[in-house]
């Protein structure tokens, strides 16, 4: 098979599972956090150390609101979690975050796990997530550009030419073409929001029980904070499956 559509094939496969194939970093993430603490003999007790967290946190969140702005102002059959149907495009979106960087999702995607991969407080980790994330996702981008080249034709070609694919370029900014959708952030965005939450208090869960050396469970505020975001996507899962948003 010819290279670029070798590329285009494992771009398509990756689309699919997109949704799946990040439990594997989660995974590895945690194991790291286990082998981390398992080195540590004394705890450090520093305003890095007790706020690491909450950096942590904002990251991902910064990579929430990316999204966020980017769903909210777009048309229906575009940038969804249409992992099961493969490429969708109603229209080429061109505005509102499409017109800073031609892949606002995936830079949304990029900090939300940068976020969680800091977690590990392992500088190698991170720097091979950012490599490992790099190489995963170009096969996205070029899979979904290849098909938006066949689609769209000299209008993409346009679009592209003057719209960076990853790194925003701020002047090129134009005003979202359609009205902010609080509705389809509601159905969309839930999964990502409660899974900040649940991931950073499962990292925290697992590093108590090394540090602890026994069974240890604490009720502190990632704790709530993961119990209230679970039951926010799960009332909002009800809402949808009933047609109520």
């Amino acid at each position: 098979m010819a290279l670029p559509n070798e590329l285009r094939s494992q771009g398509n496969l990756l689309f699919r599972n997109r949704s799946y194939l990040p439990l594997l970093f989660v995974a590895a993430g945690l194991s790291v956090t286990l082998y981390e603490e398992s080195q540590e003999m004394v705890e450090a007790e520093s305003i890095i150390a007790e706020y690491w967290e909450l950096l942590c946190l904002a990251i991902c969140l910064v990579g929430f609101v990316i999204r966020v702005k980017t769903v909210g102002h777009t048309p229906p059959n575009t940038s969804g979690r249409n992992a099961k149907a493969g490429q969708i495009a109603a229209e080429l979106n061109t505005t509102g975050m499409y017109s800073l960087v031609r892949h606002p999702l995936y830079l949304g995607n990029f900090f939300m796990w940068l976020g969680i991969a800091m977690l590990t407080q392992n500088l190698w980790f991170n720097i091979a997530f950012i490599l490992a994330y790099i190489l995963y996702y170009e096969r996205i981008m070029y899979a979904e550009e290849m098909f938006l080249i066949d689609k769209f034709k000299g209008t993409y070609m346009k679009w592209s030419a003057r719209t960076p694919a990853i790194v925003p370029n701020f002047k090129n900014y134009q005003k979202a073409k359609y009205s902010f959708n609080w509705k389809k952030i509601l159905k969309k965005e839930k999964n990502g929001f409660a899974a900040i939450f649940a991931l950073i208090w499962l990292f925290e869960f697992v590093g108590d029980q090394v540090e602890h050396g026994i069974a240890h469970f604490e009720y502190d505020g990632w704790f709530f904070l993961a119990l209230g975001s679970g039951i926010i996507y799960f009332i909002l899962k009800i809402f949808k499956k009933r047609k109520l948003l």
